[in-house]
């Protein structure tokens, strides 16, 4: 992945609404689900719904499909793994990362 898109990627899901929308879309699997769907089950008027699935579109994070007479919004997974391994490529100076790899403890303030 490249920075640009990352960039793009992570500034689509840096608002709430947003990030709502691509979470529920993620639950949904790939069969995904119509903005109606989303916009009952988000509790979003449809024209603010309309606004932030054309900004999750356009970062590549979900993609529309034709359905007879309805779209239907699922998220694109393989951008989903991109930003992932983008984020996480340079993980821990190369050395193994897992699980029982815990990070240091912020330090507390006195």
């Amino acid at each position: 992945m490249e920075n640009k898109n990352a960039l793009a990627a992570l500034a689509a899901l840096a608002q709430e609404s947003r990030l709502a929308v691509f979470r529920l879309l993620i639950e949904a699997g790939p069969g995904g689900m119509s903005p109606g769907q989303i916009s009952e089950k988000l509790g979003m008027p449809p024209s603010s719904l309309s606004f932030h699935l054309k900004e999750l579109t356009h970062a590549e994070l979900i993609a529309p499909t034709q359905n007879g007479r309805y779209l239907i919004y699922a998220a694109h997974m393989a951008t989903m793994q991109a930003l992932i391994g983008f984020l996480t490529e340079n993980c821990c100076g190369g050395n193994p990362c897992g699980p029982d790899v815990a990070p240091s403890p912020a330090p507390t303030r006195l």
